[in-house]
């Protein structure tokens, strides 16, 4: 399993996938807000979502893990 993790602190704003869901690399998966930005969180890798380990307005530090990914 892999799993894709926040690149900087923010709030999760919104999640376009699900557990099940298969994903593309460089598809977005979700965006997390940070200083009134909004910031696309994009799969380095393809898989299928094993889980999805936020929820939204949940506050993420770097390097938290969002979603886990299968093959």
């Amino acid at each position: 399993m892999k799993q894709l993790t926040a690149t900087m602190a923010g709030t999760v704003l919104n999640i376009s996938v699900s557990e099940g869901d298969s994903v593309s690399a460089g598809q977005t998966v979700m965006t997390l807000e940070s200083m009134k930005m909004e910031i696309p969180v994009e799969a380095e890798f393809g898989g299928k979502v094993e889980k999805v380990d936020v929820e939204v307005g949940s506050f993420v530090n770097e390097g938290d893990t969002l979603v886990t990914l299968g093959e």
